[in-house]
């Protein structure tokens, strides 16, 4: 992937994660967690991982974002009132994320493995989709069972909750 190319969809990503944050309507929140899932599976295409490219757009940027806006439309959320804003918070906030920021900058540039280049790929054809199967099969089986239920119970719960009761 060319380096335009590569900052244009991490800036792209960045910027519609960050309007995930800020964004009070649900709805643009949670389209704005699309173009986020869209340019992260754009990334991943650029890294030669297109069986991770196809998953994120199928199951996050479809089937996830289709399961969360059913649950927004099933709560019934309206738009949140604006508020003042908080001067004192955020400055707070402005003086953590450049101290991250900072940070971040120092431990990266302290980092002396980041400056060798990567090893070479093995030369065999790997079979993606075999290899991601067995691996979520065999060595991640518990936890992918786990999340299937913690998916099922909030459905249900979300559905008991936005229940209307009849008088």
């Amino acid at each position: 992937m060319s380096p335009v190319l590569f900052w244009f969809f991490t800036f792209l990503m960045l910027a519609f994660a960050t309007l995930v944050v800020v964004n009070r309507n649900p709805v643009a929140s949670a389209l704005s967690l699309v173009v986020t899932f869209l340019s992260l599976a754009a990334l991943f295409v650029g890294l030669n991982a297109y069986f991770i490219a196809v998953i994120q757009v199928l199951v996050y940027a479809g089937a996830v974002m289709v399961l969360f806006l059913f649950i927004i439309m099933l709560m019934d959320l309206k738009a949140e009132r604006r508020r003042k804003f908080n001067l004192l918070a955020v400055g707070g906030g402005v003086l953590v994320s450049v101290g991250f920021v900072g940070e971040l900058v120092l431990v990266l540039g302290r980092f002396k493995l980041g400056e060798s280049p990567f090893p070479a790929l093995r030369a065999e054809k790997i079979d993606d989709v075999r290899e991601v199967g067995m691996t979520l099969f065999t060595t991640h089986n518990l936890p992918f069972q786990v999340i299937g239920v913690l998916i099922l119970v909030a459905t249900i719960g979300v559905v008991i909750l936005s229940r209307r009761e009849l008088k």
